[in-house]
C-alpha cells in the first residue's frame, strides 16, 4: 500500500520498483488467484498446464531467472527488486509457496553457479529451462542453524569418488528433485582450527541415498534424506573442499531477506482482509470496526508490519550497496516472520470463528508462519547472532567504554 505517490509507507521507492511492484500485483490478481481459488485449501502447486501458462505470462513480463547470472540466460535484479517481489506474491492463499507456482524465481539454487562450466551445463541450465527441480540439505537431526559446528555427516575420499554418510533432516522440496546440494564435513579440524565442510552435488538415484516423508503441520511435507555409502563422483564437488561453509552461508543468507518480505506479504494481506471484515461485521450499535480493542488490534499490527518492512527494505539496500548482510538478514528473519504470526493471530481473531474456517486462507497461513519461525533458523538463533555482533562491536557507550 503506498500513498499514491510511491512513498511506501515511509519509504520512497524508485519508480523502477513502484512499476515492478504494481506489475506482480496484477499478475496475482489476475493470473494467480483465479487458478487458486479451483484448487483444494492445502494445495502446494497447481496443475501442471497452469504451471506452464503462468510461468510463460511471468517470462514475458520479466519476472522468471531471478537470481540466474546473464551469462546463463538470467534475468537478475536487484535485492530491493527481489524483496518486492517476494512480498508481493506471498499475498495468495499458497503464499508460503508461491515459488511452487513455477512463476518466480531463479529456477535453480544460487549457488550452483558456483560450479565448473559442466557443472552449469548440466545442473544449473536444466533449472532454469524448467527441465530439472533441486534441493539444498543442510540440516541434520542435531539442528542446522549452526552449520560450521552441526553437520556431522561425513564424506570420505576413496579413489575417484566421495562417500558420504549421515543424515539430512527437514528437507523442503526433496520429493521428486532431479539432485540435491549436500554439505557434508571432510575434516574435523582441531587446535582452534574450525571443522570443514564441502558441498556435493547428488543425485536421488545414486547407490546409498533414500528418501523419507515427515508430515508436519503445513501442507508441503519436508523429507529426511539417509546417506548409507552414497557414492558422488569426486567431479560433483561443488567448489573447492573444505570450503562448503562459505558456499552454505551464501545459499542462507541471500534467502533471508525475501523469505521475511514474504512472511510480511502473507500478514499485509491478512490485516487488509481483516480490515474489510470488521468494517461490514455489524455490531450492536455500530460496526465492528468501531469497537476499541479491534482498533487497537488493527493499530498494533499496522505499526508492527511497517517496522518490518523498513528493516527488510533496508537489509536489501545494504546488500545492493555491496555491505555485509549477514546480520541484517538474521534481523529481518527475526523481526518479519514473528511479526507476521502476530498479526495473522489477530486477523483470526477479528473474524472470530470464519478465521479459523477453511473457506478462508487464514488458518493455512497461522499455520505456514509457524513454521517460518523455525525455518531458515529459528529465532533463538537470530537473536544470538544479533546479540554477538552488537557486543563484538560495541565499546559501552560514554560510561564503559
Amino acid at each position: 500500500m503506498t500513498d499514491g505517490q510511491g512513498n511506501h509507507y515511509g519509504f520512497q521507492l524508485p519508480d523502477e520498483l513502484i512499476l515492478l511492484r504494481d506489475q506482480v500485483r496484477r499478475f496475482m490478481r489476475e493470473e494467480v488467484k483465479p487458478i487458486e481459488d479451483g484448487l483444494p485449501h492445502d494445495a502446494t502447486v497447481c496443475a501442471p498446464e497452469d504451471r506452464a501458462r503462468l510461468r510463460a505470462i511471468a517470462e514475458e513480463m520479466g519476472l522468471t531467472r531471478l537470481t540466474v547470472p546473464e551469462e546463463y540466460g538470467g534475468n537478475p535484479v536487484s535485492a530491493l527488486a527481489r524483496t518486492i517481489i517476494a512480498e508481493e506474491s506471498a499475498k495468495c492463499r499458497l503464499g508460503g509457496y508461491n515459488p511452487a507456482l513455477g512463476a518466480f524465481g531463479g529456477g535453480a539454487p544460487n549457488i550452483i553457479w558456483r560450479g565448473t562450466p559442466a557443472q552449469i551445463e548440466k545442473y544449473g541450465i536444466p533449472c532454469v529451462q524448467g527441465r530439472k527441480r533441486a534441493f539444498v540439505a543442510i540440516t541434520e537431526p542435531t539442528g542446522g542453524s549452526d552449520p560450521r559446528n552441526n553437520i556431522t555427516t561425513r564424506a570420505e575420499k576413496r579413489g575417484d569418488v566421495w562417500v558420504l554418510n549421515g543424515r539430512k533432516m527437514w528437507i523442503t522440496a526433496a520429493k521428486g528433485a532431479d539432485y540435491g546440494i549436500v554439505f557434508a564435513r571432510t575434516s574435523d579440524g582441531g587446535d582452534g582450527v574450525p571443522p570443514q565442510h564441502t558441498a556435493f552435488i547428488v543425485e536421488p538415484d545414486f547407490p546409498g541415498i533414500e528418501f523419507h516423508e515427515i508430515e508436519v503441520i503445513r501442507a508441503l511435507s519436508p523429507y529426511e534424506i539417509v546417506l548409507d555409502n552414497c557414492e558422488v563422483p569426486a567431479e560433483n564437488v561443488l567448489g573447492e573442499v573444505g570450503h562448503g561453509f562459505g558456499v552454505a552461508q551464501t545459499w542462507l543468507v541471500d534467502g533471508r531477506i525475501p523469505y521475511a518480505a514474504g512472511c510480511i506479504g502473507i500478514a499485509q494481506e491478512a490485516l487488509d482482509m481483516a480490515c474489510g471484515w470488521v468494517k461490514q461485521r455489524p455490531t450492536r450499535g455500530g460496526m465492528l470496526a468501531d469497537r476499541q480493542a479491534i482498533q487497537w488490534m488493527i493499530a498494533d499490527s499496522e505499526v508492527e508490519l511497517r517496522a518490518a518492512r523498513m528493516l527488510v527494505y533496508d537489509a536489501a539496500n545494504k546488500v545492493d550497496a555491496g555491505q555485509p548482510g549477514k546480520v541484517d538478514a538474521s534481523i529481518c528473519k527475526l523481526y518479519g516472520t514473528e511479526t507476521a504470526g502476530r498479526v495473522v493471530d489477530r486477523a483470526i481473531q477479528m473474524f472470530g470463528g470464519m478465521g479459523v474456517a477453511k473457506e478462508m486462507p487464514l488458518e493455512r497461513w497461522y499455520r505456514e508462519l509457524r513454521v517460518k519461525r523455525i525455518g531458515e533458523g529459528p529465532s533463538e538463533v537470530h537473536r544470538m547472532v544479533i546479540a554477538r555482533d552488537k557486543l563484538r562491536n560495541t565499546d559501552g557507550g560514554m560510561y564503559f567504554g
